[in-house]
Order: structure tokens, then sequence, then C-alpha cells
């Protein structure tokens, strides 16, 4: 769980006391270091660098009028929820006539951590979308400032900011799909998962075990793969076994390498095993057979957020990082869809 954001964040007079300047000299320092002595400039980058002062570029923009830039936090950026999330914030951001930058986090490495913070609060932003779907990012959220706006797009259980955000209940998803599989009469679903059980993977395999504890069918061990589709055929290939007739995959990408394992194996899709993605990336629809998938709207959670960030900015929206007792103090869910093609079918047995 990420701690609160920071609300005593060092300001400038705090680095002017310490230093024992005013705060115009460490003005002059940030801006035009040339113009203030080598001893003065010394001892304010010490008293930077013990407080751990860091510039914010937001009171820059307010203070200039250039309130036009909305810097994203996130992960992973060639998966397709980062990616698509973020053509949404793009999109949404050129309706209002704004700039969007991209700020990576690449691990939860503190060091990585501070950098990627750094590196927002250096620009002249108005604004923070996260996309909170891995812990670093959540972390990364929490060392922002309180006086910085900032709104989070999550999934059921990655919002451990508490900012107010945007999340889609990829659990629902995953019972509507493991429902599917139940009701078309296969006795139970295995189940590919990526980074189970850490908080990224839990939505989805959590929805797969509920919805199997609610028919009180039999449960298989979770298989777990990596996210590259050739890691899920070699998981597929090792851990699945003849007995399988329903498979969910945690997104589309391990569907098609399960698809390319059975395929190895000799079994056909679905006449031989019933295979579900999620996701709903837009090759699921030209896969042979058409995969079965959840369609998870990233792009509409990317615009949702943006539009909840702006009605912060616009005084319409509330702010704060979290209520009493964690919850967030404003959260919107948008649901996802089954949509059923030709990778799914009922067992052979029943057919």
């Amino acid at each position: 769980m990420a701690q609160s954001r920071r609300s005593g964040a060092p300001g400038i007079a705090d680095v002017a006391k310490l230093a024992g300047v005013s705060v115009t000299t460490v003005s002059r320092v940030l801006n035009a270091p040339e113009q203030v002595s080598e001893r003065r400039r010394a001892g304010v980058l010490a008293a930077i660098d013990e407080l751990g002062y860091r510039p914010n570029g937001a009171a820059r923009a307010l203070a200039s009028g250039r309130q036009r830039m909305v810097g994203v936090l996130t992960g992973n950026t060639t998966r397709y929820g980062f990616s698509t999330t973020i053509h949404g914030i793009e999109e949404a951001a050129r309706r209002r006539n704004m700039l969007v930058t991209i700020t990576v986090v690449e691990s939860d490495d503190p060091a990585h951590i501070r950098s990627a913070v750094d590196l927002v609060l250096g620009q002249p932003l108005s604004g923070v979308v996260g996309l909170e779907f891995d812990r670093m990012v959540s972390l990364a959220l929490a060392q922002l400032p309180a006086s910085m706006p900032a709104v989070a797009a999550s999934l059921t259980g990655t919002n451990s900011s508490g900012l107010p955000r945007v999340y889609i209940d990829d659990e629902l998803g995953a019972r509507l799909a493991t429902l599917h599989l139940l009701d078309q009469g296969h006795a139970t679903v295995h189940h590919l998962a990526a980074d189970y059980p850490t908080p990224s993977g839990s939505g989805r395999t959590y929805g797969y075990l509920r919805a199997l504890a609610e028919r009180g069918v039999r449960v298989p061990d979770v298989v777990p793969t990596g996210w590259d589709p050739l890691e899920a055929r070699s998981a597929a290939l090792e851990f699945l076994g003849d007995d399988v007739t329903a498979l969910f995959c945690f997104n589309d990408d391990i569907a098609m390498g399960a698809i390319s394992a059975l395929r190895q194996q000799g079994r056909r899709v679905p006449e031989d095993v019933s295979v579900v993605g999620f996701d709903d990336m837009p090759l699921s629809t030209v896969w042979a057979p058409a995969l079965t998938s959840v369609r998870m709207d990233f792009q509409r959670l990317g615009r949702t957020t943006f539009d909840l960030l702006c009605s912060q900015l616009d005084g319409t929206g509330r702010t704060g990082a979290a209520e009493a007792g964690g919850a967030p103090v404003l959260a919107k869910e948008l649901p996802p869809s089954l949509i059923v093609r030709d990778s799914t079918a009922p067992p052979a047995a029943l057919r």
C-alpha cells in the first residue's frame, strides 16, 4: 500500500531559511544561476539537496498562465492497456488544446521512483494522470506534493494511492468470462495468469476464482506465465493436461500463445478446448478462430480520467488524496463486457 501523498513538502521559503538567503536569491539560483555568486549558489544547492526540495512546475505554470500541459505517469507503454489508455488521454487533451508528456516509471526501485517524480515536477504541468496498473506508479503518485492536482486510471484492486480515479472492474470481467464457459457446460475452467498473485493480476484471477466458487465446481491450480505470447505457449505446453476443455487467459496475447500451444499438441479450438481472452485487442477479431474476449475500454478510460483531472482544474471536481478510512475521494467505474466470438463452444461430450 502506497503511503499518502506528501502534505508538508519543503517550499522555496524553507530553502531560503536554511541557506540564510532571501527567497529571491533561491529563485535566481534556480532560474538564472549566473546572477548569483558561487558561494551563495553552493549554499542554496546544498540546502535544496538537504531538504529534498523540488521546484513545482505546476506553480510556475500557474504564475505564467501556461496551464496547457498534463503529465502522465505510467509503467510499460508497450502493453495494450497502457498504450491505449494513453491514446485516450491524448485524444481528450487535443479536444482541450492541451499537451501531454509521458514519464515512464521503470521499476519500484526508490531511485527510479525519485527520478520519475523529479522529472514530472520539473515540468510546468497543470496536473498529473497516473496509470495506476502497477505498484511502481502507485509509489510515484504517493511522492507527488498535495498541491499537485492528480488522478488515477486503475483497475479493480490497483488504486493504492487513494487518489480520485476512474477504473475498469476487471474482476467482473473475469467472472463474465468464467461463467460463460461454465454455462456452455464445461465441468471447470483452467486459467493462465500473468503477475498472479501480485495486485496487478488480482482482479482478473480473483474474479475467476470467485466464479468457480459460486458454482461449486473444481478449482484447478492457476498456471502462472509471463506477458509474452511465447511464454504463454511454453506455460501451456508444460502445465495444461489433456483434461482441459475450457481455458480463461489473463489477456489476449496470452490466449494467442495458448492457442498456438494447443495446435502444437494437435488440439482444436473450440472443438476440443474453448479459449477466452481479455482486453479485446483489435487482433482478436482477425485471429483464427476469432477470439472470445472481455472488452476493456482503455481508450474511454483514458478520456474519462483526463476529464476527471480537468474537473479538478476547473474547480468542479473534488480533490485530495483520501477520505477518512482510506476510501477514494471520488471514483467512477467503467464496466467491462464479454464479446463472444468463435473460440468458445460447448464441450465435445455435449455436442
